[in-house]
């Protein structure tokens, strides 16, 4: 879900996969691609003298990693006994069907088409299995439905695709819409300087020990993208093809698509605030 290399906050460095914190642990899905990073990052959270554990994002349907997933949950002392998504994007959640068959496990989204069960995810819901304490925060933007999931014991944010490890983000238009990625940065924000957010643990790439540093790098790329675009269309370069070409000539060609997704978001949002010609 990337479109540029450079590296947001600090990152604990590598790949990562194990324990990231007190109550979160990693286990990464084996499918790499200059989408995905070094895979979908697939998050075990409990409290730590609990025998139950939340898993968010089961990731892509590959029965393997979904074992290994369980297998590292046991090993830990602890049953699986609910699945959450960030967002329905497939590398996030194509194996939750089968996850919830494996582990007997509902499944919570924003998105009632991902549900497994009865109960769906809404803002400011608080999630409190085992003891475990998680606070649903939207963030929609790089898509409609994103969610990430502050854990306030670890000073953690989970974040699904809204904050990557590595890199930043696609804005998935026409889905995903970049005012209200930027009202989702802003939020995250807050949580960073009002609740003490210190780390962000990622759907993608390594984690983040600097959150408030990551999410102020993301504003200011954003910003710098925009006018970046701005720019771009007042120079004549008038279809969402030739303002990549021009916007990102420093992008790996293979995330020109992709980068087409965050221009037409882009454009739009301009068009929108009157800052070129819709």
């Amino acid at each position: 879900m990337t479109e540029a290399s450079a590296l947001p906050g600090q990152p604990r460095g590598g790949v990562i996969a194990g324990q990231a914190t007190a109550r979160a642990r990693c286990v990464l899905a084996p499918n790499p691609s200059p989408m995905t990073l070094d895979g979908t990052n697939t998050w075990i959270v409990a409290e730590p003298d609990s025998d139950l554990a939340v898993v968010i994002d089961p990731g892509p349907l590959d029965e393997s990693h979904l074992r290994a997933v369980i297998d590292t949950a046991e090993r830990a002392g602890k049953r699986i006994a609910l699945t959450l998504l960030t967002h329905g994007h497939p590398d996030h959640s194509d194996g939750a069907a089968r996850f919830a068959e494996l582990t007997g496990s509902a499944v919570r989204a924003l998105d009632p088409a991902l549900r497994l069960g009865d109960e769906g995810l809404d803002a400011g819901d608080v999630i409190t299995t085992g003891g475990l304490e998680l606070r649903v925060v939207p963030t929609p933007g790089h898509t409609a439905d994103s969610l990430s999931f502050h854990l306030p014991a670890d000073r953690a944010v989970l974040t699904g695709d809204t904050i990557l490890g590595r890199g930043t983000t696609v804005v998935a238009h026409p889905d995903g819409r970049l005012g209200d990625y930027l009202d989702s940065l802003r939020r995250l924000r807050s949580l960073t300087v009002d609740d003490g957010v210190a780390t962000v643990l990622p759907g993608h790439g390594p984690v983040l020990n600097d959150a408030q540093g990551a999410v102020e790098f993301y504003l200011a790329h954003r910003a710098h993208r925009l006018a970046q675009v701005e720019t771009a269309v007042e120079a004549g370069h008038r279809s969402p093809a030739e303002v990549v070409a021009n916007v990102y000539a420093d992008v790996d060609r293979s995330l020109w698509p992709a980068a087409e997704l965050s221009v037409r978001a882009q454009l739009d949002y301009l068009g929108e605030h009157g800052l070129i010609e819709s």
